[in-house]
């Protein structure tokens, strides 16, 4: 269990980020997939990482602390975000640098908006990771939105794209921030991850 998440440091430069000597767990998203109220809800503190009703809040590689132990991240989001166009190809490159030279990062959850068909944006993105060979996992966020049936519909269609894409589905969480929905299986699957790192 997560019992304690302190802020550690933004920044816009992955080569600042804190020295890579225990293991790192990211999350990303399309911006509006409601990451920061993710994260706030695994960690049991409301305020931790910002949430905001304009897409494109973080901007930055933000680092928690997590139990004293190891780092959970919160990169800016891909996408909507209405900044100009130096401004994203920047953040581009940070979330591209990061994402391919971070040796401690020992998983990637990628956020899928639940309510929403696949999204080519996102396909995109898990190809990229793909190739990259970037550790992803999937998370399909705001579940508690919309009827069961009607979400299980979007991830299954979501969930054939990616099979197409890599012959087999990633792991994936069904989660819902206001009802903590994912919330005790996310976080084993997250010590799991750490318990490997620390392993090797």
């Amino acid at each position: 269990m997560i019992q304690k998440a302190t802020f550690v440091i933004s920044n816009s430069n992955p080569g600042n980020c804190p020295k890579p000597d225990r293991a790192e767990i990211a999350f990303i998203g399309r911006s509006n997939v409601g990451k920061s109220s993710l994260i706030n809800m695994l960690v049991n503190q409301k305020g931790l990482a910002k949430t905001s009703q304009k897409p494109g809040k973080t901007q930055l590689i933000n680092h928690f602390m997590i139990n004293d132990k190891w780092y959970l991240v919160d990169l800016p989001g891909y996408g909507f975000a209405k900044v100009n166009l130096k401004v994203k190809q920047g953040w581009e490159s940070m979330i591209t640098t990061y994402l391919t030279k971070r040796e401690n990062l020992c998983g990637v959850f990628v956020l899928i908006d639940s309510r929403l068909p696949p999204q080519q944006i996102d396909l995109e993105f898990l190809l990229w990771c793909g190739t990259q060979e970037v550790p992803t996992a999937l998370v399909f966020t705001k579940a508690d939105k919309q009827s069961k049936s009607k979400t299980d519909q979007n991830i299954q269609k979501f969930l054939q794209k990616t099979r197409e894409m890599f012959g087999e589905n990633p792991d994936y969480f069904v989660t819902s921030a206001e009802a903590s929905t994912g919330k005790v299986e996310l976080t084993k699957f997250m010590e799991e991850l750490v318990t490997e790192y620390e392993a090797r």
